[in-house]
């Protein structure tokens, strides 16, 4: 038993889903809605939780070939058989369709916004682009903001600029993830035939790009956070964390590296927790 759960947290990447609903919830308690409450947040984690697992895992079955061929996620356990195929597949539609289901049921906005990050998710950005176009990481980046969205707009009831601003900044960090993998890992990518930016446009390139989108995405969670209201203290927190950030991408663009560039992905990784931590209990 200890074993299937332990595979089954490697299938829905748990380091990733866990991320992706600490932003929904993050989205969510940034209304500071009066009627807020545990209820509704734990149907709110529930539901994204479902949703992104189950998306997760039927990514894992369409990509179950490519996985074979590169070293990075050849331990997969559909790759390695310690999970086998139509078991993943029922798993991650039934996950999947009852994360839509309850999320419609909450609202119907909400349900409609949950539904479009898993379809792009699955649908627009695996099974369609991942392997015709470098580009398909935009879609990525699209699917990866729609948690907070979701999150977002379940308190208010709306999709509004605050939702949006939230949506865009995670998809301004996809890059920082997808891009610093796709340099450390080329070799891997270039077996599995997958277009990336760094083998169409160049790694330094690249490297400018993660640097760029990093600033970009420091600065829309700042401002994000200072649309909603959060105390000085708090902000305090938020801004500093930017500027470093700011400073080690402007580092990585002047003097690219491999390793600078992997630091920035790990400080940017850390910082967009910490920011929805701080954003979270700040507002609570």
């Amino acid at each position: 038993m200890k074993t299937k759960i332990k595979n089954y947290l490697k299938l829905i990447k748990s380091m990733q889903t866990g991320l992706l609903l600490v932003t929904g919830i993050a989205g969510y308690v940034s209304s500071n809605c009066p009627i807020m409450s545990w209820q509704s947040l734990l149907s709110l984690a529930g539901s994204l939780f479902l949703a992104i697992a189950g998306s997760t895992i039927l990514n894992m079955v369409w990509d179950r070939d490519i996985d074979a061929k590169m070293d990075r996620t050849s331990h997969r356990p559909l790759v390695t058989g310690e999970i086998k195929t139509r078991e993943a597949l029922t798993v991650g539609l039934l996950a999947s369709a009852i994360g839509i289901g309850w999320a419609f049921l909450i609202a119907p906005l909400y349900g409609a916004v949950v539904f479009a990050g898993l379809f792009i998710d699955v649908v627009v950005y695996t099974m369609w682009l991942k392997r015709r176009t470098a580009w398909a990481i935009v879609w990525g980046g699209i699917c990866g903001g729609m948690p907070i969205l979701a999150g977002r707009v379940l308190a208010i009831g709306e999709v509004d600029p605050i939702g949006i601003l939230f949506a865009l900044s995670i998809l301004l960090w996809i890059p920082t993830h997808i891009l610093t993998f796709n340099i450390k890992n080329q070799a891997d990518y270039n077996r599995a035939k997958i277009p990336t930016f760094s083998n169409k446009y160049g790694p330094d390139t690249t490297r400018l790009i993660i640097a760029v989108s990093s600033i970009c995405a420091a600065l829309a969670i700042g401002i994000g956070a200072s649309a909603i209201g959060l105390s000085w203290g708090y902000l305090r927190l938020i801004s500093v964390m930017a500027i470093g950030i700011i400073a080690l991408s402007i580092y990585a663009a002047v003097r690219p590296s491999e390793k600078i560039n992997f630091r920035l992905f790990k400080c940017a990784s850390l910082y967009m927790v910490g920011s929805m931590a701080i954003m979270t209990f700040g507002v609570l």
